[in-house]
């Protein structure tokens, strides 16, 4: 009887906690689209999502948000393209190759890596990354998209390589016993047989990459130079939707700051079609 209370009030509490979760979500999604609205109707959706340019603070304003959104969509993806590598194949040889002080000791590497603010990653890119970039290229300003892809790719490192450790590690051992059995090697059976095995929860640290390399804003404001130009080159001071968000907030007023919600939720509703999409494509796959 006591185990049967206790189960319930369990199965309580977790229900009453995904209920808040959930209903933080639809707070937060009706309050972007009330403030979002307004502006789009008054800027147009066109001229709001095509236009070249920004210019929320001229005499006569303009707010196209055309480049931040390419900004966002180039940025993400190289990101992904340099992190997912690189994150998978040390999640790959931490849990199949690495001996167990060699992985202690990465380990622990990946979790300070993690636990480190934004604004350190964007400290030591403004003192590190952007003097080299500027130096290695012959730039006169190393804070250009290539330096925020750089540091994008660093920050999510953490989130996959943790997570992919983790589907690999819950892989059955008789999988790969079987498979040495059949005469696969070893790289033959974790890349053929371990990492298929375990692709669900590799994939949702991909999507948990994606989430935070779109969501970042600080750390971007500081090595992306802030300025909002069409992203036509790497080398390129740029500016994305978190920034654009973070750097006039404190001091808009009037149609500039509903222009800023609605950037809010062009970010927002992209978030969500990506997150969508990603678990639409791997649910039909693993059906």
């Amino acid at each position: 009887m006591k185990n049967k209370t206790m189960e319930n009030l369990i199965h309580g509490i977790f229900l009453i906690l995904g209920l808040i979760t959930v209903g933080s979500v639809l707070v937060i999604t009706i309050y972007l689209v009330i403030s979002g609205i307004p502006a789009i109707s008054k800027i147009g959706l066109v001229d709001f999502l095509f236009g070249r340019e920004w210019a929320s603070t001229a005499a006569e304003p303009k707010f196209g948000i055309l480049p931040f959104i390419l900004t966002s969509i180039y940025g993400t993806a190289g990101a992904i393209v340099l992190g997912v590598p690189i994150g998978f194949l040390t999640a790959v040889y931490l849990s199949k190759l690495a001996k167990p002080k060699v992985r202690f000791v990465l380990e622990t590497c990946i979790n300070l890596l993690a636990g480190i603010p934004s604004v350190v990653y964007g400290l030591v890119g403004m003192l590190v990354l952007i003097p080299g970039i500027r130096k290695i290229f012959s730039l006169s300003d190393g804070a250009s998209l290539l330096a925020a892809i750089i540091v994008l790719a660093i920050m999510i490192l953490p989130s996959i390589i943790k997570m992919s450790v983790t589907s690999l590690d819950a892989v059955p051992e008789d999988y790969e016993y079987a498979s040495l059995a059949l005469g696969a090697n070893e790289i033959e059976t974790y890349l053929r047989v371990s990492v298929p095995a375990a692709k669900s929860g590799i994939a949702a640290a991909v999507v948990l990459g994606v989430g935070r390399a779109i969501g970042e804003a600080m750390a971007v404001m500081m090595v992306a130079g802030n300025a909002a130009n069409m992203p036509k080159s790497l080398f390129q001071s740029v500016r994305f939707l978190t920034t654009a968000v973070a750097s006039e907030m404190s001091y808009s007023a009037g149609l500039q700051r509903q222009a800023l919600f609605s950037i809010a939720l062009v970010l927002f509703m992209f978030i969500m079609l990506v997150n969508a999409a990603l678990n639409y494509f791997l649910k039909r796959e693993k059906e």
